[in-house]
């Protein structure tokens, strides 16, 4: 499938899938929707804990950039999951703008690292950023009790419905502490109701630009 670097309506650039007519951020924002899903309705929760993180969907890298310049910002000790089935090619990586757009050149290497990191790897980002990327579908994920959040960033129901079934938020029920959080920037009936039927309370919040709602989830 043809993929393209687009950029999105805050400056900040992401890759279209264009045989889907989807991205692997919001056209109206890649960095705002990155920034109110997973921050403010999910890390800004955690500030100044110990948390493990899971992320489904590293892709592009933007949610652990964000959660590693949050994390310093507001003192958080992070150990970072990223799964992901595709990952993103080194030409694409260099066509990305995030550390000009976020004015964060300071996390320029931590950026750099992240995406050389082996995958299936711990790897220390920095004194509180330790990450594992892991390269294998979603289905495959079979963690119990481990996880305080997860960024619940897969492509969208309409092009991938498989990503957001019931068998698949169970995975996630699971794979999470009790009282951990689950943030998406998802907001379908069919999603919501999925959550629900596998044991979590589920909320409709306001949504990122271009979106009227989005939903978190907490076990």
């Amino acid at each position: 499938m043809e993929r393209k670097i687009i950029t999105t309506g805050d400056g900040s650039k992401t890759i279209q899938i264009s045989d889907w007519d989807e991205q692997y951020h919001s056209k109206h924002g890649a960095v705002q929707e990155a920034y109110h899903v997973f921050i403010k309705h999910g890390l800004s929760l955690f500030f100044g804990k110990n948390i493990h993180i899971l992320e489904i969907g590293f892709g592009t890298g933007l949610n652990a950039l964000i959660t590693r310049i949050e994390s310093k910002k507001n003192p958080t000790e992070i150990t970072y999951r990223g799964v992901e089935a595709y990952p993103v090619s080194p030409e694409e990586l260099e066509q990305l703008n995030y550390i000009s757009e976020l004015k964060a050149e300071e996390f320029r290497s931590d950026f750099e690292k992240m995406h050389t990191a082996p995958w299936e790897n711990d790897v220390r980002i920095s004194e509180n950023f330790l990450l594992k990327k892991e390269q294998k579908f979603f289905a495959d994920i079979d963690d119990e009790n481990v996880f305080d959040l997860v960024y619940f960033d897969a492509f969208g129901a309409r092009v991938q419905p498989e990503l957001w079934t019931e068998d698949i938020f169970s995975k996630m029920y699971c794979a999470m502490k009790k009282d951990g959080v689950l943030v998406t920037y998802a907001a379908k009936g069919s999603v919501r109701r999925a959550m629900l039927a596998v044991g979590f309370e589920v909320e409709r919040l306001p949504g990122p630009p271009g979106k009227r709602e989005m939903l978190r989830a907490k076990k």
